[in-house]
């Protein structure tokens, strides 16, 4: 069964919102665009080949909708400035080259090679740094500071919506491109008041770097050139976002210059003939990265960043004096990818929470939501099935490995060698917010670690209506 998003765009498989199985291809007689079993590859920009009497139609990155292959597929071209050669140009362009890891990227590389997390970290430090990378990070640590504001945030809204008649919950993560992507391009005002204006672990570590460290290094924001390593084609887009871009000195920056998938990273250690597994590891680069002095990775548990799991254990202590201990009693509603977690005062439920992950679950609740019906507190979205160790950008299974088999190789292979520790206690993070930030929620924090959203209007729209 086709879904319908728009006047021109659908997916056919409900079962995975960015699955790279199917490209968007915009049909000239209907004024619509329509799933294929061949699709075209969509590149940046694309004029359509047949001509009216207008203009040809152009579809760009404001017209994606992140529903499907176009966007998230690995054939496809995303953007020019976001690729493996754009990168290694830039290496050898004279600017600082600093590179972010995340722990999902890690952990897909670390299955494929049949290594841990941490050896994994030490060997990419090892190349990245071979190929003239400047320093490498870890956004486990900038994922504890958005942690905490989200928290904050949380705290805030639950005051707020138990004193006033206007409702501000369920509070929504925004940690996934996808999933903001289509909540500004398709639900607008009706849902997003209720998205965290929390910044996603990639962009607070940016704006750590482009607003905060810079200064700490003495060099201009402009002068550094700025990649993650990502398990989503999505956070090429929401690297690419206009809020995400600002004035420094005469010039425009973004927070994040470039972002390669883990398996463009696999393309540069397949390219260079290099023998990651005999790889030497080097120390890693503590500045801003989730290790003890012991050498030890540490972190929350929730391999799609843990939103759901602190809050929840942040708002019972904060609010009701629930000071819970070990791992929460999540239980599985519909399927695997939605599950809730409830805390009862004197019989009544004060928090209800969810981890809503793939797409069909996601319309659910978004019906909810529409119909004020949605009794959640906090919602943890992802648009990917399994959440972000299943992203578009990851490695495939092996030849006779079944999808999940691997799901379940990550799902264990993402918390080796890493410690759990609470955000609040991170000394990075402790050090960020006593030198730059002051506290959490302050004018500072809600100036550099949080953001907007918009109701986005596709220009393909307006032009394929006007036929």
């Amino acid at each position: 069964m086709s879904e319908k998003f728009s006047a021109t765009l659908r997916i056919g498989d409900l079962n995975d919102f960015i699955a790279p199985s199917q490209g968007c291809v915009v049909s000239m007689k209907s004024g619509s665009a329509r799933l294929v079993d061949k699709p075209k590859k969509v590149a940046k920009t694309i004029p359509v080949k047949e001509t009216l009497q207008t203009d040809p139609v152009k579809i760009s990155l404001k017209d994606c909708l992140a529903c499907s292959g176009c966007i998230t597929s690995a054939e496809t071209v995303m953007l020019e400035k976001q690729s493996l050669d754009e990168f290694l140009s830039n290496i050898n362009n004279g600017k600082t080259v600093i590179v972010s890891l995340s722990p999902q990227s890690r952990a897909s590389i670390a299955v494929h090679f049949g290594l841990s997390p941490l050896q994994v970290f030490r060997k990419l430090t090892t190349l990245f740094k071979s190929l003239g990378v400047k320093a490498v990070f870890d956004t486990s640590c900038s994922r504890d500071l958005s942690l905490i504001e989200s928290c904050n945030e949380f705290i805030s809204r639950y005051k707020q919506s138990n004193s006033e008649s206007t409702s501000y919950l369920p509070m929504i993560s925004s940690a996934c491109p996808g999933w903001i992507c289509y909540a500004e391009k398709t639900l607008g005002s009706y849902v997003l008041p209720y998205i965290s204006t929390v910044k996603s672990p990639q962009q607070s570590i940016g704006a750590i770097i482009k607003h905060h460290l810079c200064q700490k290094l003495g060099i201009r924001a402009g002068e550094i050139y700025h990649v993650t390593v990502m398990p989503c084609y999505d956070k090429k887009l929401e690297a690419s976002r206009d809020d995400f871009v600002f004035q420094n000195d005469q010039s425009m920056t973004t927070e994040v210059d470039s972002v390669l998938t883990t398996g463009e990273v696999l393309d540069l250690i397949q390219s260079k003939e290099i023998d990651f597994s005999n790889l030497d590891e080097s120390p890693l680069d503590q500045l801003l990265s989730n290790v003890s002095e012991e050498g030890n990775l540490f972190g929350v548990t929730g391999s799609s960043g843990g939103y759901a799991d602190t809050i929840f254990r942040y708002a019972a202590k904060s609010l009701f004096n629930q000071d819970i201990k070990g791992p929460l009693d999540f239980k599985t509603i519909r399927n695997s990818d939605f599950q809730e977690v409830s805390l009862q005062v004197e019989g009544k439920t004060v928090l209800k929470f969810a981890l809503c992950y793939g797409f069909r679950n996601l319309q659910n609740v978004v019906r909810k939501l529409k119909l004020g019906k949605c009794d959640y507190h906090y919602l943890e979205i992802m648009a990917c099935p399994s959440g972000c160790l299943n992203g578009g950008g990851q490695l495939k299974p092996k030849p006779g490995q079944s999808g999940k088999d691997l799901i379940q190789a990550l799902e264990t292979t993402y918390m080796e060698n890493v410690l759990v520790a609470d955000p609040f206690e991170n000394p990075m993070v402790k050090r960020l917010y006593e030198s730059w930030l002051e506290k959490p929620g302050s004018e500072k924090a809600k100036q550099y670690i949080h953001t907007e959203y918009h109701p986005i209007v596709k220009s393909i729209t307006s032009q394929l209506n006007n036929w």
